[in-house]
């Protein structure tokens, strides 16, 4: 499997939002603050098709899925 800046993207976004949800759960309610942050950037990229997680993968020399 290779590794691109879009897949990356996906483990990540994943990872936040579970991690966001089990804090939330179990240490403070006020984390889910940090999940919606995460729904609304992904929501944004969606139509801008800008993130700022990309910035910074693709600067780490992730690749570019084209």
């Amino acid at each position: 499997m290779t590794v691109t800046v879009e897949s990356m993207l996906r483990l990540i976004g994943g990872a936040f939002v579970t991690a966001s949800v089990l804090l939330a759960q179990f240490v403070d309610p006020r984390f889910n603050w940090f999940t919606l942050f995460v729904g609304l950037n992904l929501f944004q990229s969606f139509f801008t098709g800008w993130c700022p997680m990309m910035v910074i993968l693709r600067k780490a020399g992730v690749r570019d899925a084209r």
